[in-house]
């Protein structure tokens, strides 16, 4: 079964239909405000590519997919495949709280149903290193395959074993 927490002001629960347009949001911000030492600024103004809410609102039907909200407000979300942990965004504000720590581990978690191998992720250059204090390890260097439209975008290939 997978967790979900709830802890005082914090809970993280399933995306629901209608949070689409919230998780578009919160990775333009994230994108935008996280990135910009790691990334061009082209490749910045064309990330989200051909991107929407109904985008996203695809997502949270096909995946799995789980937001962290603080004081009723979305921060941020993870969602997963087997063996893939697909994205995880966080606001700005949100960092450096454990937020990306605890949507990390139930992402690992929905990765992990049904699959007996590694774990991968495709690392942005911003957050690899959060990844690699998370137990991933670094395989190789590649180009975003999740996008939608925009410049490539450089990612670090991660994995982490199951134990």
């Amino acid at each position: 079964m997978i967790t979900i927490e709830d802890k005082k002001d914090t809970i993280l629960r399933p995306a629901r239909p209608g949070d689409g347009q919230l998780l578009y949001d919160v990775t333009a911000q994230s994108i935008q405000g996280l990135g910009k030492q790691h990334y061009s600024r082209d490749q910045l103004a064309g990330w989200m590519g051909e991107r929407t809410a109904d985008y996203y609102e695809d997502v949270i039907k096909e995946n799995n997919t789980f937001v962290v909200e603080k004081n009723g407000e979305i921060q941020g979300f993870v969602d997963a495949v087997p063996g893939e942990v697909t994205r995880l965004f966080l606001l700005p504000k949100a960092t450096g709280q454990g937020l990306g720590k605890r949507l990390l581990r139930l992402g690992v978690e929905i990765a992990g149903k049904g699959h007996s191998g590694p774990i991968r992720v495709e690392a942005t250059l911003n957050a690899h290193k959060f990844y690699e204090r998370n137990g991933f390890k670094t395989i190789g260097k590649g180009y975003f395959s999740h996008g939608v439209g925009g410049d490539p975008i450089e990612i670090v290939l991660m994995e982490m074993d199951q134990g």
